[in-house]
This record gives C-alpha cells, structure tokens and sequence, in this order.
C-alpha cells in the first residue's frame, strides 16, 4: 500500500463511503448568499459544501479550470479551500496534466507543492515521460484518463492498438508503470462506459478507480460499484460534483448538498451489500 492508498481507504472507512464530491463552482450557479459573501464567492460556496459535506464524502475533486478562471483571486481562493479540507480527507485536482521534462515537474510543484493535493488527474498521451514527475514523490497518486465518461471518448479511445482498443492499453502501461512506482496510479474510467469499466478491472486489479458519469451524466452506478473496487478492497472514487453542489440553488444549498450526498452514499452501500 501507498500512503495516499493508505489515506483513502481510512477515510472510506470512517465515512462508510465511497463518495467523492466533486469541486466545480460556476459564478452564475451559486446561491445569492456566495455571490455576496465577504470572500471569493467560489470560497464561501465551496467551503459551505465541504463543511456540511465532511464525513459523508471520503474524498473531494476540485476541478483546477473553474478555479483558474477567475485568475489569481479564484487561485488563492482554491489554495484555502483546500487546506480546509478536514484532516484525513484526500483531495484529488482535477487538471489532466500532461507535458514533458521540466514543465511536468513545474505542474507536479503546483500540484503537490503549491496546492499541497494528496492526487491528480493526469493524460497518458504523452507516455511516462509526462507522468513520472507525479509519480516520483511515492505519497502522491496520478489518476491516469483511460476510459472518459464523455459522449465522443471512443472517437480516440476505441482506436485498437496491437489489437487492443487505446484505453486497454493505457490500462496495461499504467500497471507498469505503478510497478516502477508502487502505489502511484489510478485510472480515470467513466460510469458512462459499464462494460468497459468491467474490462479495465479485471485488467489492472490492483489500480483504484476515480470514477465520473454518476449524477447529471446519467452514469450506472451498479456497475461503478461492482467493478469498482480493487483486489485489496479499496473502494473507487464515485465522483458526483452538479448533482451534489447545485443540489439546491437557495439558501438551503449547504443542506441540501449534504442530503444529496447521503443518498448518493446509502444507494451505494446498499448495492455493496447485494
């Protein structure tokens, strides 16, 4: 086990979850009372829903490009939600790393120095040589995109290399690579793909699974929970984000997350349990 492994599962089991909510705040979105607050309305929101939220979800998903957008002050603004996060939390940034050489490690410092995030997403297309900078630290973890959840995702990802379709082969060089740093990788595959999912476990047993689709994308969930978990048990991460955070748009929002959250956590323990 990794020490980012390690993390996860103890806060999957102290929360009975497996419920990982998803950070991705939109200006026009929020409930009057963010965009009035005091700080930066995406703070004031987020850290509302991670405080009603905490113990509930077993990790959280700010997606960088939301954040990002609103320049330097939604930055700052990030870097404080996440050190709100409670202790024993995972947080996992979503980005989609990818480069080469000097700038993969300048987005790992960002990552892992600057933001201080337990994981990433990060894009394979690039080989190892644009992973290995997240994978070198040994306490962090690289969330590798095999299988999306997105409509077009087999335009690319269907394509058969050596007679494997590209996400089986991602899939199988992700597993070598976590060899080489144990621990490390995980897969990015979509609720929206069951059957795929299905393949990629019994392809890398061992690599957790951050899992998208579930919630607004309509994804199937009994197959994320059958097929999510790893040989060691490790449960996925079911990433929600809109049909947890804008679970209402008036001054209950907070409320409101919390609620969606638990149900989304007690209909996945109760597929475990069939």
């Amino acid at each position: 086990m990794s020490e980012f492994t390690d993390k996860l599962r103890a806060s999957q089991k102290k929360s009975d979850s497996w419920v990982c909510v998803g950070l991705d705040p939109v200006m026009d979105r929020l409930p009057q009372a963010a965009r009035t607050a005091e700080e930066h309305p995406f703070l004031a929101f987020s850290r509302a829903i991670v405080r009603s939220t905490a113990g509930v979800a077993s990790a959280y998903k700010p997606n960088l490009a939301f954040w990002l957008a609103e320049g330097p002050a939604g930055l700052s603004a990030l870097q404080q939600l996440i050190r709100e996060v409670p202790d024993g939390t995972p947080v996992l940034l979503d980005a989609k790393f990818n480069d080469i050489g000097n700038t993969a490690q300048a987005y790992a410092r960002t990552a892992f120095e600057t933001l201080a995030v337990d994981g990433v997403t990060t894009n394979p297309y690039l080989g190892v040589d644009g992973i290995g900078p997240f994978l070198a630290d040994g306490s962090r973890a690289a969330f590798i995109l095999a299988r999306t959840s997105n409509a077009s995702a087999p335009d690319l990802q269907d394509r058969l290399v050596d007679g494997l379709p590209l996400y089986e082969t991602v899939a199988e060089l992700a597993a070598e690579w976590n060899a080489h740093f144990p621990g490390t990788c995980g897969l990015v595959v979509g609720a929206t793909y069951p059957e795929e999912l299905a393949r990629l476990r019994r392809l890398a047993p061992s690599l957790p699974f951050l899992i998208p689709g579930i919630g607004a994308q309509g994804g199937n969930l009994d197959a994320a929970v059958s097929a999510g978990p790893t040989v060691d048990g490790v449960g996925p991460l079911i990433n929600s984000s809109r049909g947890i955070i804008y679970a209402s748009s008036g001054p209950d929002f907070a409320d409101a997350a919390r609620q969606a959250a638990e149900n989304l956590r007690d209909r996945i323990n109760q597929l475990r349990e069939v």
